[in-house]
């Protein structure tokens, strides 16, 4: 796949110039094709299609848009300043003049370009997990430094808890309040006998939320469960071969909440990669280490074997959970190699 071609300093600037005169005024702009355009308004972005995007406005109509080419980048969420077109029977009629300031963004790195922003505005961040596939605690692990690294509250789910004997959920729950005693909330959900689904959307309620996890975990499930009338999500089986989920999802829509909040369904969020992250940024996105960074021995520490290491020794005193520093070190180990060449300094 090739890269996009970079833009200059210069062109930058310009694009810049650009966005904020459209941010700062509803005028048209003197493009040729302007007069195919109604007045400029405010739209929020619920779903990316390719190079097009459909904007709800105000009055809740929505409105399939070009975008300029002048924008870098338009995700599920976004605020933005948009024209209608006047002839509404064309299937893509409307253009997106500016994005506005993201008051949050939801990023994953893309080998080609870099950190790239998934979805925008989001209140929280629901990690759903499973117990088919088997539950791993260092994938949630992962999930929480990347909600932690964008300062979007996570809240854990694990769903499909139906599969569980009364002692298996006995055990889960022990390995879960890990979560639950350093301030994550947590949710147990199963679709098949609605176990869980009004806490869920209790927690769902007057927030816009994303689902992240990985395929097969049951999040479309979940999405037709409370959303029964979204009928074009399409649930996938868990494959016989290799016992991963299926990919059900193919574009990014934000979905409403008859009782308030929305929730963003993106396939860009299945799953994070952390190799884009220096090192102290993924000790800081576990959060039970932060009362300890900066006051080992050694500033160089690696928070390992190090002599007068704090992290090491609040583990040894019980005061961080072994499992957790375990799960942060194999991390780590694995950043550099799943770092792109390219990338590596």
């Amino acid at each position: 796949m090739a890269k996009k071609p970079k833009l200059t300093k210069k062109q930058k600037r310009q694009v810049s110039v650009n966005r904020s005169k459209r941010l700062s005024k509803n005028t048209a702009t003197s493009e040729m094709e302007d007069n195919q355009f109604a007045e400029q308004q405010s739209g929020r972005v619920i779903g990316r299609f390719g190079k097009h995007a459909d904007v709800e406005d105000q009055a809740s109509i929505i409105h399939r848009c070009h975008m300029r080419r002048t924008i870098s980048s338009v995700v599920c969420g976004d605020q933005v300043l948009f024209r209608p077109g006047k002839d509404q029977s064309l299937s893509i009629s409307g253009i997106i003049e500016a994005v506005e300031d993201r008051k949050s963004v939801l990023t994953r790195p893309d080998f080609y370009d870099g950190v790239k922003p998934v979805a925008a505005n989001i209140d929280q961040i629901i990690i759903v997990s499973s117990v088919l596939p088997s539950l791993s605690l260092n994938i949630i692990d992962r999930y929480l430094v990347a909600s932690e690294d964008v300062e979007i509250t996570p809240v854990i789910l694990l769903n499909k808890v139906e599969l569980l004997t009364a002692e298996e959920r006995a055990e889960v729950e022990v390995q879960l309040n890990i979560y639950r005693d350093i301030g994550y909330q947590i949710i147990y959900t199963s679709c098949k006998t609605l176990t869980g689904l009004e806490q869920l959307a209790a927690s769902l309620k007057d927030k816009v939320s994303v689902f992240v996890g990985q395929s097969g975990v049951g999040k479309s499930s979940l999405i037709n469960a409370l959303l029964p009338e979204a009928t074009d999500e399409i649930i996938g089986d868990i494959s016989d071969n290799s016992g991963l989920g299926q990919h059900t999802t193919t574009t990014a829509k934000l979905l409403h909440f008859p009782a308030g909040g929305d929730l963003i369904d993106s396939p860009g969020v299945r799953e994070f990669a952390l190799w884009h992250l220096p090192t102290e940024r993924l000790t800081n996105g576990f959060k039970e280490f932060r009362d300890y960074l900066g006051g080992c021995k050694f500033r160089d520490c690696k928070h390992g074997n190090d002599p007068g290491c704090l992290l090491k020794e609040a583990v040894e005193q019980g005061k961080i959970s072994q499992q957790r520093y375990q799960s942060y070190h194999k991390i780590l180990s694995n950043m550099d190699e799943l770092r792109p060449s390219h990338a590596k300094p």
